[in-house]
């Protein structure tokens, strides 16, 4: 946020006045300059997409931890911890099994006696 507001403002002022004035090194806004992803935000990137295919192949029924399986398989070092972050970004999540609905299931209706009681004894 803070290297954004230097690189938008880099022509009104000193690069090294703004990053005295917000706390951020000089350095480390360079850096940033140079290469604008971190190396995690790469692999991130990365992860997600292998997570998207398997999450397809799967049907788009698997979840987190199935999707933590299958990438392992493949031979990629994830935990599941990570992949849940991941999936939930990329608005992946498991198809959640059906309820019981209360209803009727067929068969015959009950037939109910006749009150016999009711009747007047005279």
């Amino acid at each position: 946020m803070k290297y954004a507001f230097i690189r938008a403002h880099r022509g009104e002022f000193g690069v090294r006045a703004m990053c005295r004035v917000l706390r951020v090194h000089f350095s480390g806004f360079y850096a940033r300059l140079k290469e604008p992803l971190s190396h995690r935000a790469r692999e991130d990137a990365r992860q997600t997409e292998l997570i998207r295919q398997a999450w397809a192949e799967s049907g788009k029924v698997y979840g987190y931890r199935k999707l933590t399986d299958d990438l392992r398989d493949q031979g990629e070092r994830i935990s599941e911890n990570r992949v849940a972050r991941l999936a939930s970004l990329a608005g992946i999540a498991a198809q959640v099994g059906y309820k019981r609905r209360p209803g009727r299931y067929g068969g015959k209706p009950a037939v109910v006696a006749e009150n016999r009681r009711a009747t007047v004894r005279g």
